[in-house]
């Protein structure tokens, strides 16, 4: 949902691609003349010449949709209410039980003095202790203003049904710009969630343009460089002082993707494919 803190576009880019991406069949939309503040929040209207067209109202949806395998999933999108949170919070607990929902997973983004040239970190939060072990850099105790999905998840929580919360950690001089790393870790982290399967082979090749640009602009800016190794440093430094690492964690910080880890299956089965007809002689019984 829309609302909360997005550094680097990370909410706004996954819902768009999601939508984009796998088309989902809206389910049922929620009242917004009870959930919404219109004079904080107004929506766009079109004028043209000499009337209006095109207005355009902010939408909350529960929508379903289908991963590269056909595996269903819901989506639910749009702003984050204003009005009546625990309302709203009731109806979305009654849709997880009547949908049978195995899994509730959301994600946000904050600015942090992290540097880009090292692996986008997070903050997991919820109920599957796996994915924190695994993947959650920064655990702070503090309190925070809170967000609709923030109490949703502690509702969820409490009534003993999964959840897992990721909060991006975005370099804070990315925080005003469309950061496509975020989205590929974004979506990686919904498929370590859930067990979903999002093409992401667009979304790497956006990073992989956007991260040569950055690094070519910030080469020809001294202060900028030393500022950004100044980042590296501390990040170092902080990374060396934790002391719980996956086992699935790499030398420098990063976990194999869902893509990765399916790639590697594929040519391990191969293997073990042309092993056992290397194993079957002319003429033996072997079936």
């Amino acid at each position: 949902m829309q609302g909360l803190s997005d550094a680097g576009g990370t909410v706004a880019q996954l819902e768009e691609y999601l939508w984009r991406k796998y088309q989902p069949e809206e389910i049922l939309r929620f009242n917004a003349d009870m959930l919404l503040d219109y004079r904080a929040r107004r929506p766009i209207i079109t004028f043209d010449e000499d009337h209006f067209v095109d207005y355009a109202p902010e939408e909350l949806s529960l929508s379903l949709a289908r991963d590269e395998f056909g595996a269903p999933f819901l989506l639910l999108s749009g702003f984050e209410p204003d009005f009546r949170w625990d309302h709203f919070i009731d109806t979305v607990l009654l849709l997880v039980h009547e949908f049978e929902v195995s899994i509730t997973v959301w994600s946000h983004a904050i600015p942090m003095p992290v540097p880009h040239t090292r692996p986008l970190s997070l903050t997991v939060s919820g109920s599957r202790d796996d994915l924190i072990e695994a993947r959650s850099v920064w655990r702070p105790k503090t309190k925070i203003s809170a967000s609709a999905a923030h109490v949703l998840e502690y509702r969820l929580h409490s009534l003993g049904e999964e959840v897992a919360g990721f909060a991006l950690l975005i370099p804070h001089y990315l925080a005003n710009t469309e950061y496509p790393e975020a989205l590929r870790v974004a979506l990686d982290s919904i498929m370590a969630a859930t067990g979903l399967m999002l093409s992401t082979d667009e979304v790497r090749e956006a990073a992989r343009r956007f991260e040569t640009q950055l690094d070519s602009q910030l080469a020809d800016n001294d202060e900028s460089l030393e500022m950004v190794r100044t980042l590296e440093r501390r990040y170092d430094a902080y990374m060396e002082d934790q002391t719980t690492r996956s086992p699935l964690m790499s030398e420098d910080g990063t976990i194999p993707t869902a893509d990765q880890i399916a790639s590697e299956l594929e040519r391990f089965l191969a293997e073990q494919q042309r092993t056992a007809e290397g194993d079957e002689e002319p003429g033996s019984d072997a079936k």
